[in-house]
């Protein structure tokens, strides 16, 4: 299967949780013999922290400066392929998802790898500039990064005739245990681009027990922290930490903490791409409880759940032999489900089955 996507970016990690996910989406299509063209509208913020610029495996990334710029060629080539993706958050998602629909291609299809957000924004009455007027209407196949309620809300209010989830994934050749470096070691560390929602939560299960903790070291990783940040002397930061050092952080941590945002820990059924990464290195993971979260690890068992800074406290204090126990289960299930290789498999399957209905997966 040919298959175009027109995305926000995968060229640059910096503060775009969506470049991973696709890398290794990507590279599973490619290596199944599937052909892939990734377009990306080539801007300033992107290219100044570019760290991937070509696909792997005869894959094409199309950089553009402008729309206009592009039509001509992307047009041409949804006359040639199956399958034309467009996401969430892409820059010209309007545009995009016009030339789709427009054309002839055999499955047109929306990625929301945003939907609590794509939700709330809708809830309040914010205009969401990568949707059409007419929402989801003209797509034949909607996929959702979240499960759960957010479907039967892709349909109802945005007309989706399928929405089906598309979880994140992890590439387990890129994120594996690695010898630890002494800048990245903690007892606890994060990582994730700063966000509003996410701040309560990291204050609560990060920020606080460094306090309550001034001998241990604590590290976060991300861009956008504003300066007003409520750094202790204990926490360490990693201004920007790109995807291949990603299995070196967590091998160099003790405990990590996952952090959902609000909208999606309101909804739930939306794993963080960080857990399946931390879950592949070897790290055990202490999280944030949501919804459906059993579906994807075992609390207890393959996870740890924070509701109060004294539970973080509670897991620091585990022994080594517990928390190893639990990173190797987690581990193992993420290498059973939640691989890239697995996911492209459920890609191609869903697109797929808008060809061949009968082949259709229950949502």
């Amino acid at each position: 299967m040919n298959i175009a996507i027109f995305g926000l970016a995968i060229s640059s990690s910096w503060g775009n949780g969506h470049a991973a996910l696709w890398r290794g989406l990507v590279k599973a299509l490619l290596r199944a013999g599937h052909g892939v063209t990734f377009f990306e509208r080539d801007v300033p913020w992107y290219a100044s922290h570019r760290d991937l610029s070509d696909l792997p495996h005869g894959g094409k990334l199309i950089f553009y400066r402008d729309w206009a710029e592009l039509l001509g060629s992307a047009r041409a080539l949804l006359a040639e392929i199956n399958a034309a993706v467009v996401t969430s958050y892409c820059p010209d998602g309007r545009a995009a998802a016009r030339l789709v629909l427009d054309s002839n291609v055999s499955v047109r299809c929306f990625y929301d790898l945003d939907t609590p957000i794509t939700l709330a924004r809708l809830e309040a009455g914010e205009n969401v500039e990568y949707l059409l007027p007419e929402g989801l209407r003209g797509f034949d196949l909607v996929l959702s990064y979240t499960g759960g309620k957010a479907l039967e809300l892709l349909c109802t209010w945005l007309g989706a005739k399928i929405a089906i989830p598309l979880y994140g994934s992890v590439d387990p050749e890129l994120h594996v245990r690695a010898a630890p470096r002494p800048q990245y070691a903690s007892c606890l560390s994060y990582i994730g681009t700063y966000a509003a929602n996410r701040q309560f939560a990291l204050e609560q299960f990060l920020v606080a027990p460094a306090r309550l903790r001034p001998d241990a070291r604590f590290v976060i990783a991300g861009a956008q922290y504003p300066c007003e940040f409520p750094w202790e002397p204990n926490i360490f930061f990693v201004r920007h930490l790109p995807p291949a050092e990603h299995g070196t952080f967590y091998s160099s941590s003790r405990l990590t903490l996952n952090v959902t945002r609000a909208a999606m820990a309101r909804l739930g059924w939306c794993p963080s791409g960080r857990l399946f990464e931390a879950a592949a290195c070897g790290t055990p993971i202490l999280t944030d409880w949501w919804e459906g979260l059993e579906s994807f690890f075992q609390p207890g068992s393959e996870i740890l759940v924070a509701r109060t800074t004294e539970d973080v406290l509670a897991a620091l204090d585990l022994p080594d032999l517990t928390l190893q126990a639990i990173a190797r289960r987690a581990r193992d299930r993420v290498f059973a489900n939640h691989t890239s290789t697995r996911r492209g498999g459920e890609l191609i399957a869903a697109l797929e089955s808008v060809m061949q209905p009968e082949l259709m997966p229950e949502a």
